[in-house]
């Protein structure tokens, strides 16, 4: 058994917002994978269902997001499980738009809902980074991610959705290079060859000078010659 956890706030108020793109995430996996309906357990939302050949719990806290460990440290404990069963996907700040990455270990960097999880079952499980870029200050991050995305953000937002989900059981199996691929797969633009230029027309070569043709030789005599001169 695996847990994918999902982090964001409870509530259709919060549903679009920057902050719960690891509910969103979470939200297609189930979807594209025929995970059962969600219910109420741990604290929050669970749906069970495999991906490749993994038991996953997928689980979205109601805790709001600065208690998500408690929600799933109380899972943890249910299914005796180790930190490094749990998979968390999160916004971050620090990545652009639609990139993604996979670490495992490390600091909250002041995200409230690792610094939960931090205190819930320590820092050795393992992280989806999901970009949502930053706004420029540190007095503006609270507004923007609890802001909806924009409109001009559904494209690669959808494009990412479905890169997790298709990726997901690669990630569940371990094989995080194969997983990232995946999303790459779909959020990557694509690279058309660019044709070679035509090379320039050559000159045509300067044709050869014709030869002049030789004069016709002279047979007059002197005295026609002269002749010839006064006519």
């Amino acid at each position: 058994m695996l847990i994918f956890a999902g982090l964001g706030n409870p509530g259709a108020k919060y549903a679009g917002n920057r902050h719960n793109i690891g509910f969103m995430a979470l939200d297609r996996i189930a979807e594209e994978h025929g995970f059962g309906p969600w219910k109420a357990k741990f604290q929050g939302e669970v749906t069970e269902g495999r991906l490749g050949g993994e038991k996953v719990l997928l689980l979205k806290p109601t805790t709001f997001m600065n208690l998500s460990g408690q929600s799933v440290g109380e899972a943890m404990r249910f299914y005796k499980l180790a930190p490094e069963d749990v998979t968390v996907f999160h916004d971050e700040l620090d990545l652009a738009p639609g990139k993604v990455r996979v670490k495992t270990g490390g600091g909250h960097a002041g995200h409230n809902g690792l610094r939960s999880l931090h205190s819930h079952i320590g820092d050795s499980y393992r992280r989806v980074r999901l970009g949502i870029g930053h706004p420029g200050r540190k007095e503006l991050v609270t507004h923007y991610v609890l802001q909806d995305f924009a409109k001009a953000d559904r494209d690669w937002l959808d494009d990412l959705m479905r890169g997790l989900a298709e990726g997901a059981p690669e990630l569940a199996a371990g094989r995080t290079d194969r997983f990232l691929n995946a999303v790459a797969q779909r959020t990557a633009p694509s690279r058309k060859p660019v044709p070679s230029p035509k090379p320039d027309p050559q000159p045509a070569a300067p044709s050869a000078p014709s030869e002049a043709a030789p004069k016709a030789e002279d047979t007059r005599s002197p005295l026609q010659k002269l002749v010839d001169r006064f006519r």
